[in-house]
């Protein structure tokens, strides 16, 4: 089923960003993931292996699975083939928008700044990362930029925690946050993944 970009947005209140350096680890990953409520999983392309990650993540049911860290068309391309439900880049530059745009898959651009919105919304965007989130100004520049960009609506990303996520979901212009506590670096530890994801699944702000 294709989804729209909202709808991924709307899954749960947090997408797991998620590095990921074995593929054997992706499927009981995923696994615990979904079953504590989190099915929008961003697979970042960070790792050598991120590709064959999205591939058998892909396999669990339930999963909707996504490519993060895109930085160019080729890339988009990569993800694509490799089963990429929606597409997740750390910034907005005009060939990777209009290839988003074109292959007609969710996309999450990140942005920081007024013109990185308005460069957005330019080019039929809506929906948008806020990335760095803490290190470019937080929650209160985040209020600052949707005051005048009403229509956007965002993910906020980086630096967000299980403490501090619930004040950014009680804003009406976020849909989602991306966090990366809850795959704790280190062994994979299934139950320990089903609740943290849990917990994250309950956050409503």
């Amino acid at each position: 089923m294709t989804l729209t970009v909202e709808q991924v947005m709307e899954l749960a209140p947090v997408i797991p960003v998620l590095v990921v350096d074995r593929v054997e680890d992706a499927i009981p990953i995923a696994q615990a993931l979904v079953k504590g409520g989190l099915p929008a999983l961003e697979v970042t392309m960070r790792t050598p292996a991120a590709l064959d990650v999205m591939r058998e993540m892909a396999k669990v049911e339930g999963a909707v699975v996504g490519a993060g860290t895109v930085l160019n068309p080729k890339q988009l391309d990569q993800a694509l083939e490799a089963g990429a439900r929606f597409i997740v880049s750390p910034g907005l530059t005009k060939p990777l928008g209009k290839a988003a745009i074109a292959a007609n898959i969710p996309f999450l651009p990140g942005t920081a700044t007024a013109g990185d919105i308005m460069r957005g919304m330019d080019m039929g965007l809506t929906h948008f990362k806020f990335f760095p989130a803490e290190t470019s100004g937080g929650l209160p520049a985040l209020k600052a930029l949707a005051a005048p960009l009403h229509t956007a609506r965002f993910c906020p990303t980086g630096g967000i925690t299980a403490e501090s996520a619930p004040r950014w979901l009680a804003e009406s212009f976020i849909k989602c946050v991306g966090g990366s506590w809850i795959v704790p670096k280190g062994p994979v530890d299934p139950d320990k993944i089903e609740a943290l994801a849990r917990a994250a699944a309950a956050l409503r702000g």
